[in-house]
């Protein structure tokens, strides 16, 4: 089995990409230890000293080190972990419902759908490719807020994503949009 690694922009992260799929559906991200309760891998990942979170996605895993650890020493710890998992059968997340990105309300409002309908497609692929996720969280006041995940959250480069390339974006199709803002930040 052969892993490839992507450096992302957010230089605490890196996407690691087995080959295979990793989730059936959704994406799934623990921040601590204790999340990782129902994840296997997430477990053991956590168990190596310097991981501070764990995300997983369609066909890829993005881990975020803590501040002390270094890539140099943490990466080939992390790539034997996933080689081992992914070579035992074991799922990688029980209970992946509970895991899963939020769906859409049943009664949401025309201006929500569009701009859900925004970041589904146009959005989340293209953050995808840099080991992280958006998720729409609502629609409030001329406000779009959405949860950075993965890669994204806590990127450097995550509130230029945000204002210039999401809101400049939304406020071209959705002219009601007025700003984006982290929903992690409110």
């Amino acid at each position: 089995m052969f892993i490839q690694t992507e450096a992302t922009p957010n230089p605490a992260t890196v996407k690691f990409i087995p080959g295979m799929p990793v989730m059936p559906s959704g994406t799934a991200e623990f921040t601590d230890a204790l999340q990782a309760g129902k994840s296997p891998l997430a477990q053991r990942l956590f168990a190596l000293n310097g991981v501070k979170s764990v995300f997983f996605g369609r066909d890829f895993v993005s881990i975020t080190k803590s501040d002390e650890a270094l890539w140099d020493q943490l990466r080939i710890h992390v790539l034997g972990v996933l080689m081992q998992h992914f070579t035992s059968g074991l799922p990688v997340v029980e209970g992946i419902a509970e895991n899963a990105a939020p769906s859409a309300p049943v009664e949401e409002d025309e201006l929500s759908r569009q701009i859900r309908e925004l970041i589904e497609t146009r959005v989340r692929p293209a953050v995808a490719n840099d080991g992280g996720d958006i998720v729409f969280d609502r629609f409030e006041d001329g406000i779009v807020y959405l949860h950075m995940r993965g890669a994204c959250a806590g990127c450097p480069s995550s509130t230029m994503t945000l204002k210039s390339g999401i809101e400049n974006m939304l406020k071209h199709f959705v002219p009601e949009v007025k700003s984006v803002e982290n929903a992690a930040e409110f």
